[in-house]
């Protein structure tokens, strides 16, 4: 019998990218679909691209109706996860692409958000490089509860990691400034996101260390240098509808040299088949990841001030829903790899590590 996955918070873009990953996957059922102010509506009315489950109602949220299913995903906004996952059962696998139990330290999270910290749960980036040598899938084997990075840290960290876990870059006086389609922002009907607005223009937004992210790309950072990394991180909104370009950064360590540092790199994704190091001289786009489950990332250093440029593209980030600031990544964070092969992930990396063995084919 194939798992059953319920999708919370459908009418958003991370929502509908479940249904879609899995729907499309042979090998898993679609269970509940739901989305609270939207029960009753049809998913097609929402997703028109969803043709093969466009007639599905969408349920009240309610633990009465994730009951009983293998996994559930929540795309819900910040602050909306953890009364429900309380509510389910230990071993239903759970999900959250939300930001509320990513964060470690509630110090950061309550510098940044509005709701209570949550607590933390076992971290979905299974490419993360650690500073013990390690990789963030270590403690994913068997975890019921996966908390999804978000978009900007998925970027970054990829970028970054191999670096400051090699001891290349210095964990100092890290920049980062990233570019992102506007549907990280959501649905919701925002002046600044009409079309009118986006097209052909480019803008920052969260400028000086106040975006969200920030304590969260510090903590991955932090984990793969073995020591503190501060971040100086810039989102801007660029005239496109998903994607990131994350533009990093950082001091090169002394004793390092250009070889050393491609060298760093190189050893962390040569057995990532969903991070790929570009050849020398080509660079990132965020069209060539459109629809992908990968990331594109390159390396090389300005030996003119010292510094090491790392940039990484990845595909799609969309939101629970457009309630607060919920910038939620699907990302191609979700990161579960439910699907077998790179042929069915599509765009959001559903990493293999993130779901029991039992999951899989």
């Amino acid at each position: 019998m194939s798992p059953r996955i319920a999708v919370v918070g459908a009418r958003g873009y991370a929502g509908g990218e479940a249904v879609r990953l899995v729907t499309a996957h042979p090998d898993l059922e679609l269970g509940a679909v739901t989305a609270g102010g939207n029960a009753g509506r049809r998913l097609g009315e929402i997703h028109p691209h969803l043709r093969a489950v466009a007639d599905v109602v969408l349920e009240e949220t309610t633990p009465e109706v994730l009951v009983g299913h293998d996994a559930v995903i929540l795309a819900l906004p910040h602050g909306h996860s953890a009364a429900l996952a309380a509510a389910l059962p230990d071993e239903t696998v759970v999900v959250d692409c939300g930001a509320d139990h990513r964060l470690a330290d509630a110090a950061a999270w309550d510098a940044f958000y509005d709701t209570p910290h949550a607590g933390t749960w076992p971290y979905g980036l299974p490419e993360l490089a650690l500073a013990d040598g390690a990789r963030g899938r270590d403690a994913l084997a068997g975890a019921t509860r996966i908390a999804v990075p978000g978009c900007y840290p998925t970027a970054v960290t990829l970028a970054l990691a191999p670096g400051l876990a090699a001891g290349v870059i210095a964990p100092e006086d890290v920049v980062v400034v990233a570019a992102s389609g506007t549907s990280g922002a959501g649905k919701g009907l925002k002046p600044h996101l009409l079309g009118a607005e986006v097209m052909g223009a480019m803008s920052p937004y969260g400028v000086g260390g106040v975006h969200r992210h920030t304590p969260e790309i510090e903590q991955s950072l932090t984990r793969a240098a073995g020591a503190p990394v501060t971040v100086s991180f810039t989102p801007t909104l660029a005239p496109m509808s998903r994607g990131i370009l994350a533009t990093c950064t950082a001091r090169i360590a002394p004793g390092a040299d250009a070889a050393a540092v491609r060298k760093a790199w190189a050893a962390a994704y040569a057995d990532e088949p969903f991070v790929e190091l570009l050849p020398e001289g080509a660079w990132p786009r965020t069209s060539d990841v459109l629809g992908a489950n990968l990331a594109l990332v390159q390396v090389v250093v300005d030996d003119r001030v010292g510094r090491v440029v790392a940039v990484a593209a990845i595909f799609g980030q969309g939101t629970g829903d457009q309630i607060g600031e919920g910038k939620k990544s699907l990302a191609f964070a979700v990161r579960m790899r439910i699907v077998s092969d790179a042929s069915a992930c599509c765009c959001s990396r559903f990493t293999r590590g993130m779901i029991p063995s039992r999951f899989w084919m």
